[in-house]
């Protein structure tokens, strides 16, 4: 009369079949893959390191000789005559007391602190995608929980109504039934508003709309010690990284404008011919330095010294941060254990309780109210856990976000990864050609959506 106890699996099936063909269900490795390979975030991120690769090529390039070309022509209506000319000219600095070689140093540190700044990138996009697969296999579950569930209070309902037409109970047990059916069909459809939505998040996260989900995989190691976690994350996450590039940087930057007070030398070639074919050459050199600049370069130095100041407390935050996080992680964890390990005690005595006050009413000592009030503590025990289950999931995952180690590569992904030296050992010379792939390839996708 009660209906049958279900036994909730978290997860889908791995293999189905449609319409004949088989369709291999999705683990979380292949979301983590499509995740990586199909966000924009990163795409973007890696568009703007290799703007910065290109800051070193510029930089490089200020040690370079300078060529130019002009070509000039006159005509003078008073003689009604005209001239013409081609001047080509060269520069160079020749010295500058290092300033030009520290902003090289500058632009490859900076370089080094927009790679740990991708990498911080990548570990977001590969946490949004690991919640989001988890979240719609709990939003099925769920759906399912709720769909079993007005199942059963169907089936009661039509038993006490056949109870009530031989006059066993009265009509308000049939109300109540009512009720309840309203009430279970409602929490149904918020189970599948919620998977609706999460199937939309997977489909931003991953890039793609979910179909058969394949098992969770074992959860992968983490630290032993809320200690060894923040250990490792000093070590390895990209923040602690990115703020010591920053300090460094800083310095470099002081160094520039200690410099900034010192003299440069500068050569110079110059060659021209006219239009009779007569021509001139001249090589200079030119040594320049400020004298009075009203304050400026001194100011600049304090500047760049007060940002050194602030770069190195950044540091000390990004450690501070780095460490309240990882302890937030751990706490997180530790009652998402907590809860899993509630949720299983609660609905083995949900479910004796409930198999209990089932026999009972049979016997005529319970009432329908009491057998779907167990019945939904049951259900909501069931619902529990799997939510109890997602959320220790994510938050293993949380924690290995927060050690700095939630990347492809520590995930061991087997798929080739973003190699971001690539480009920059590319231009790092200052080619004068171009070599950047990647921006052809999304010059190539822009095309194909302004098509549509």
């Amino acid at each position: 009369m009660f209906g049958k106890v279900i036994k909730i699996t978290v997860v889908a099936i791995a293999i189905s079949v449609v319409a004949g063909t088989v369709v291999r269900a999705e683990n979380l490795t292949g979301a983590l893959i499509s995740a990586y390979r199909n966000s924009g975030l990163l795409e973007q991120n890696r568009a703007l390191l290799r703007a910065a690769d290109e800051g070193v090529a510029q930089s490089v390039a200020g040690l370079r000789p300078v060529l130019n070309y002009a070509i000039n022509a006159n005509y003078s209506s008073i003689t009604d005559t005209t001239s013409s000319n081609l001047q080509l000219s060269a520069s160079m600095m020749v010295y500058d007391f290092g300033r030009s070689q520290l902003r090289v140093e500058v632009a490859k540190e900076n370089v080094l602190s927009l790679r740990e700044a991708l990498v911080g990138v990548e570990q977001k996009v590969l946490l949004r995608a690991v919640g989001a697969f988890v979240n719609v296999q709990r939003d099925m579950s769920i759906q399912g929980l709720q769909e079993n569930n007005v199942r059963l209070i169907t089936q009661e309902l039509q038993a006490s109504k056949d109870r009530f037409e031989v006059g066993e109970i009265t009509r308000t047990m049939v109300a109540i039934a009512e009720a309840r059916l309203a009430a279970s069909n409602s929490a149904l459809a918020a189970a599948t508003g919620n998977l609706a939505m999460s199937r939309e998040e997977y489909r931003a996260a991953i890039g793609h709309y979910p179909n058969d989900l394949a098992p969770l995989p074992a959860l992968p190691a983490t630290a032993k010690s809320l200690d060894g976690a923040r250990s490792v994350a000093r070590r390895h996450h990209p923040d602690i990284a990115q703020a010591k590039k920053a300090v460094k940087i800083a310095d470099l930057n002081v160094a520039i404008a200690a410099a900034g007070i010192m003299p440069s030398l500068r050569g110079s070639a110059n060659a021209m011919v006219d239009q009779d074919g007569n021509d001139s050459q001249s090589i200079g050199l030119s040594f320049s330095g400020p004298i009075y600049q009203g304050g400026a370069l001194a100011s600049a130095h304090r500047k760049a010294a007060a940002q050194r100041d602030a770069s190195r407390a950044g540091l000390h935050m990004a450690g501070m941060n780095i460490d309240q996080n990882v302890g937030n992680a751990w706490a997180r964890l530790s009652v998402a254990d907590a809860g899993v390990h509630a949720s299983e005690q609660q609905i083995r005595a949900s479910r004796v309780a409930f198999r209990g006050v089932r026999e009972e009413a049979s016997l005529g000592a319970r009432t329908t109210l009491d057998v779907l009030n167990a019945e939904q503590d049951l259900l909501d025990a069931q619902a529990g856990q799997i939510s109890a289950q997602t959320d220790r999931y994510v938050a293993v995952y949380n924690l290995l976000g927060a050690m700095g180690l939630l990347t492809a590569d520590h995930l061991r992904l087997g798929m080739a990864t973003y190699d971001p030296a690539a480009y920059y050992n590319a231009v790092k010379k200052a080619p004068t050609h171009g070599v950047s792939a990647q921006g052809k390839r999304l010059d190539g996708l822009l095309k194909s959506l302004g098509k549509k």
